[in-house]
């Protein structure tokens, strides 16, 4: 009797614990939290705007329909300069170009970078400069960037440093929809790492899961991680600004990389500072505190909650060549 009874409570015990923990786990993704914050759409600069922005009903990625920011943009920033990107001799220093991002690192594409290619990657093939001169071999046409800056660039443009000009690309718009208001999703939405053919992938043909991450309130776009296994694989150099950004005639200015350049709004209480929104309407702040800390509860998309500014994203470090991993909320078709 005794040993029926300690083994009845124990099953019973072990039933309360599998239960809270499914309602544990079931609460984090489908119920509402305490404090959501809407999208202020007064936080992006007027400049970058195409168009003022407006609200439209969208139906969202759950097949529900809710307001949405309605944002057209000219992609470029006006809270700070574009280029330089490739230097022109290998004896520039790095004032004359941009970064690169390799390993986790950020590298100054400076001239004596472009010249050490060859060790750094540990291959000869890489030559992109003259040797006798010094000059360094880059894209100076519409033409060169529209050709050598594509995942299927010719033998002609091997040992390259590929640089696209903002004047290719000035007319250039792009229309992105956000929730005014965040909406939880049942199942976080996970980008692939934008450089296969995974949900938000390039190669994606039936995923709905946009390859862009949000907005920088300057109006460029936080984009996918940047194909760097294909530009290098092609003996080409693409590097970006040190706002983190480059063009390409498709897309126009975006970045790939947070460094600190583009509009930022500060936090009262030593928080890290935000920097636009994400597609799900969530806000995307920096990767470090004020005093330098990076965030140490951050769930698998980047994001953590608390009671100031609800559920957001911190990007991550620059060098990763990545914002966040995915999308905590429903998203605008």
């Amino acid at each position: 009797m005794k040993f029926n009874q300690l083994k009845a409570v124990a099953l019973s015990s072990i039933f309360i614990i599998l239960n809270a923990c499914s309602e544990d786990t079931t609460s984090d993704l489908t119920t509402s939290d305490a404090v959501t914050i809407s999208v202020e759409s007064s936080n992006f600069i007027a400049a970058g705007l195409a168009t003022p922005i407006t609200i439209e009903s969208r139906t969202l990625s759950d097949g529900s329909t809710a307001d949405c920011y309605k944002i057209v943009v000219t992609g470029t920033p006006t809270d700070h300069e574009m280029g330089p990107w490739c230097p022109s001799n290998i004896y520039d220093d790095a004032t004359a170009g941009g970064i690169w991002l390799e390993n986790g690192e950020v590298y100054d594409v400076d001239g004596a970078f472009v010249k050490n290619l060859a060790t750094f990657y540990n291959d000869d093939t890489w030559m992109l400069y003259n040797a006798t001169t010094g000059e360094i071999t880059k894209t100076t046409t519409e033409t060169e960037c529209d050709e050598a800056a594509n995942p299927n660039v010719g033998e002609e443009y091997e040992n390259y440093c590929v640089e696209c000009l903002p004047s290719y690309v000035e007319y250039l718009t792009h229309t992105y929809y956000i929730p005014v208001t965040p909406k939880i999703a049942a199942t976080p939405y996970v980008f692939s790492t934008g450089l296969d053919g995974g949900p938000g992938g390039p190669g994606t043909a039936i995923s709905t899961v946009p390859t862009n991450r949000g907005l920088a309130f300057n109006g460029v776009v936080f984009d996918a991680p940047a194909p760097t296994d294909n530009i290098l694989s092609a003996y080409t150099l693409a590097p970006f600004d040190d706002a983190g950004g480059h063009i390409n005639l498709a897309a126009g200015y975006h970045y790939h990389a947070a460094t600190g350049l583009s509009k930022k709004i500060t936090q009262a209480d030593n928080h890290a500072a935000m920097i636009g929104y994400a597609l799900d309407g969530y806000g995307i702040f920096e990767n470090t505190d004020e005093d330098g800390n990076e965030a140490t509860d951050l769930d698998d998309s980047r994001g953590h909650y608390d009671e100031i500014r609800g559920y957001h994203y911190h990007v991550d470090k620059a060098g990763n060549n990545n914002f966040i991993n995915g999308l905590r909320g429903e998203y605008a078709l």
